[in-house]
């Protein structure tokens, strides 16, 4: 029953609802809470009327949600800096890594650009690049640790696959690569926000994470993590007036970094983004972080079987419960004609690489995966 009144309450927030509208897109980017849209609100009074330079309110509203992300990955605030997006903040590392000819990045063939790029562009520093094959949209932990070598210098894979949904067994990963003195890197963006996660138990080196998708915050704003471990061998591309520990000694050009993560952080960065987020933070805590994987996987768990039996094969139907997301795909010939017809109908998925892929949250209902199905039986 309280949990019942959580989902109502929770619903309560979203006013897309009221239109009719069902949204399984998560995974693409978020509906705004009337949590994020109140406090962006404020905040553009506050800067065009009230309250211009508000500076005070920036640093303690960026330290409150530097801590909510520090809880919702397990480390502590000084290991999170604000970025602009999941690619620049990959390119912190990739950028960041004293390369030698011959070093060697392992990667898989299913992965988001964003995961591949940055990595990419290293070829012309004589860095390769090697892609584990995947299986049926799985990229297995053995499969991960099989194609190491001795050259390689990164692993670097996605917390979830944003086509299959399938989840990463990163704890097995970073144990590996912890052992061997190699840096583990996780694209998180399919991941935080709706799924539990422990950077520290999973050895995880460096993290990037934008907030638009399952943490329902603003375009424009991301995360890194960075660990001490790897923080003292990682040297900052790009530096401004923030990344140095003199930063208010205005003419003093001691150039010496920061040691927590702000280094990083070398400037101005989305406030909008951050004040957003710390409405969405709010939302997600009176929920409660557990009680929301909790029901996201059950959503999924429950599209997958309703779907299964129309004679869909979906590759999350093999994946034992470990390996589950807040992603459903499924492959058909007639993938776009379903993605058009529910598109009619006011449902909202994607359409991917020939794959209809659902992404329900936390508040999706099961009257609303129903409906879902019912419109996909008559197609």
């Amino acid at each position: 029953m309280q949990t019942h009144k959580k989902l109502e309450n929770f619903r309560k927030y979203f006013p897309y609802l009221e239109t009719g509208k069902i949204y399984f897109n998560h995974a693409s980017i978020s509906p705004l809470s009337s949590k994020v849209t109140a406090r962006v609100e404020q905040y553009l009074k506050m800067r065009s009327v009230t309250d211009i330079e508000n500076y005070d309110l920036v640093i303690k509203t960026t330290a409150q949600v530097k801590e909510k992300i520090a809880g919702l990955v397990r480390t502590t605030p000084d290991r999170i800096a604000f970025v602009d997006n999941t690619s620049n903040g990959l390119n912190i590392l990739a950028q960041g890594i004293q390369w030698k000819n011959g070093d060697r990045i392992l990667l898989n063939d299913i992965e988001f650009p964003s995961n591949v790029y940055p990595f990419m562009n290293l070829r012309s520093q004589g860095v390769e690049v090697d892609f584990v094959k995947s299986k049926d949209g799985v990229v297995s932990a053995e499969d991960i640790i099989k194609s190491i070598t001795p050259r390689t210098r990164v692993v670097s894979i996605s917390y979830v696959q944003f086509l299959s949904g399938y989840k990463a067994d990163l704890a097995m990963i970073g144990d590996y690569c912890t052992r061997y003195n190699i840096i583990f890197c996780v694209d998180g963006i399919q991941g935080v926000g709706a799924l539990q996660l422990d950077v520290h138990s999973c050895h995880i080196d460096f993290l990037a994470c934008g907030t638009q998708k399952w943490m329902m915050g603003l375009m424009g704003l991301a995360f890194v993590y960075i660990s001490d471990r790897l923080q003292e061998s990682l040297q900052p591309k790009y530096v401004g007036w923030m990344s140095v520990e003199n930063t208010w000694e205005l003419l003093n050009y001691d150039f010496v970094l920061k040691k927590t993560a702000d280094a990083f952080q070398n400037g101005s960065f989305s406030v909008i983004g951050v004040v957003g987020l710390s409405g969405a933070l709010s939302l997600f805590e009176e929920a409660g972080f557990r009680e929301i994987e909790e029901r996201i996987l059950s959503n999924t768990g429950y599209f997958t079987e309703q779907l299964s039996e129309l004679g869909y094969k979906l590759p999350s139907v093999l994946y034992p419960l470990k390996h589950r997301s807040g992603i459903v795909s499924f492959k058909t010939d007639k993938a776009k004609l379903i993605f058009n017809e529910l598109k009619k109908e006011d449902v909202v998925c994607s359409l991917r690489e020939g794959m209809i892929r659902f992404s329900p949250h936390y508040y999706n209902t099961q009257e609303e995966i129903d409906r879902t199905i019912e419109i996909i039986k008559k197609i």
